[in-house]
């Protein structure tokens, strides 16, 4: 696990969202996989400024969000679909075709999870995987107690997930009960996880999933287990890290990430991968690869 630790919120921000611009510019088809939530608001305002003033291309890349609330149509206000139309979606030249999350609403929940599994196989598997992390560990809706070799299933939201989206859905009780969620397997199956924590309030889980035992009581911490992740926090985010003067230090020194710290004269790729894009030129068509 690679963490990095930034100065502000809006300096992770931008490194994440270069992180995906290099990686679509590098592979035009790039499977992106997509996640909802106040952190990765930031992460998508970016994206779409990038599009619009640097020519940033989705058209040819297919994307799979995390979740969805069951029993929430895609046009009801806190669906993630309608979030991410909002928020991302319509700002962006991505295909409708290639834009793919859980149906909420489908009559037969079992067979909707299979059927998502089976879609995300189709695309060759995600490339690149968006995260945020929840107060009680989760990545997606892998609340506690989740199998770390979890496929696309229903879960039901512990408390403490229902208050922290609360505010989102206009109350508790207006927070569904139920989501379906890629599982902890699934998204371990991505060549490249990107996991983003902000603020001092995700400080105590991050420290858990990053430093703490693999355990299913913190399900981001099996990402401890993935061949390729990167975790970007600010300071407030890294601040109970017993590590995180050696995260700075390996930021400012790693060569992988010169291309960030050379500034916009190095953040452009001419259809190439190379160090710091996790794309390597000449191997498996240029697929985001695992190390």
């Amino acid at each position: 696990m690679e963490v990095i630790v930034l100065s502000t919120a809006e300096e992770a921000v931008r490194l994440v969202a270069r992180v995906v611009a290099r990686s679509v510019r590098a592979r035009p088809d790039l499977v992106l996989g997509l996640a909802t939530g106040r952190t990765m608001e930031g992460v998508y305002r970016e994206l779409v400024r990038l599009h619009r003033e640097e020519g940033l291309d989705f058209s040819r890349c297919r994307t799979f969000n995390l979740d969805e609330y069951v029993g929430v149509s895609s046009d009801d206000p806190r669906s993630f679909r309608h979030w991410m139309q909002e928020h991302f979606f319509r700002h962006v030249n991505l295909q409708p075709a290639n834009v793919h999350l859980p149906d909420g609403m489908a009559a037969d929940l079992e067979a909707e999870c299979l059927r998502y599994e089976e879609q995300i196989r189709a695309a060759g598997g995600v490339d690149l995987q968006l995260l945020g992390i929840g107060r009680a560990g989760h990545i997606g809706f892998n609340e506690p107690l989740s199998s770390l070799q979890s496929r696309t299933r229903v879960k039901m939201l512990t408390p403490v997930t229902i208050r922290q989206n609360a505010a989102a859905c206009g109350g508790e009780d207006r927070v569904p009960r139920r989501a379906v969620t890629m599982g902890v397997g699934t998204i371990l199956e991505a060549r490249w996880c990107v996991l983003v924590a902000l603020g001092l309030e995700k400080a105590e889980v991050v420290a858990r999933a990053v430093e703490g035992p693999i355990t299913s009581m913190v399900p981001a911490s099996a990402l401890q287990l993935h061949p390729r992740c990167t975790v970007v926090l600010d300071e407030a985010a890294a601040s109970l890290l017993s590590l995180r003067d050696y995260c700075r230090w390996l930021f400012e020194n790693e060569p992988d990430w010169a291309w960030y710290r050379q500034g916009p004269a190095g953040w452009g790729v001419s259809g190439r991968g190379g160090p710091g894009t996790g794309l390597q030129e000449g191997s498996d068509l240029g697929r985001v690869q695992s190390e």
